[in-house]
């Protein structure tokens, strides 16, 4: 298998299951006003799922991750963010009555949370260390540069679909009744993903 199909099948393993990532994205792709206002969301996620990318590849997050405390902190950190981001979801969703956008988060709060969703969860980190870092090894010279350069456009592909999925999605449901049901889901999903790391803590 060649390294530009490697890649893409392994980005593709790891970035496809439904996630706190990518339900966020989704979820800013079907709530903002135009697909302009969401690209904070979608770029900030694809600029920290790009950088894991490299980390894992150059090695460097492997030594981070053997600090016990900082592993702990992660966690920690980001559980809070989850169960917060849940909420504000939530909220979102009960006031996404006809003609109402009060909800829209601003350009820095779209890229605080994505931050949170794409850096604070250790399992996704590990993950990408665990795969993509490992499997890179089996490369060297412009094989590796390829294989790490189908991995991070994989990602960018994939959030600016998804957030361009949400903005059909919302084209569609003119009443705004399967967008709220969504945010519900969306809330939900968010707060199992924080139960499940609150779950390794002990």
């Amino acid at each position: 298998m060649g390294p530009f199909f490697h890649g893409l099948l392994l980005a593709l393993g790891l970035i496809l299951p439904l996630g706190a990532q990518n339900v966020f994205i989704f979820n800013q792709g079907a709530i903002q006003p135009s697909i302009k206002k969401a690209l904070p969301a979608t770029i900030t996620a694809a600029i920290c799922d790009s950088a894991l990318i490299l980390l894992a590849v150059l090695g460097v997050s492997l030594i981070v991750m053997q600090y016990d405390w900082l592993h702990l902190a992660l966690i920690i950190i980001g559980i809070i963010f989850l169960l917060y981001m849940g909420f504000q979801i939530w909220a979102s969703g009960t006031n996404l009555q006809a003609g109402a956008q009060t909800k829209q988060m601003s350009a820095k709060k779209q890229m605080v949370f994505a931050l949170s969703v794409s850096l604070l969860n250790p399992h996704a980190i590990l993950d990408t260390i665990g795969v993509i870092g490992s499997s890179s090894l089996v490369y060297s010279g412009t094989d590796k540069v390829i294989f790490t350069a189908t991995c991070v456009a994989v990602s960018w592909c994939w959030f600016h679909g998804l957030c361009f999925a949400g903005r059909l999605l919302k084209k569609a449901d003119t009443s705004g009744k399967f967008l709220k049901l969504l945010n519900k889901i969306s809330a939900i999903i968010i707060w199992i993903t924080a139960l499940y790391m609150m779950s390794s803590l002990f």
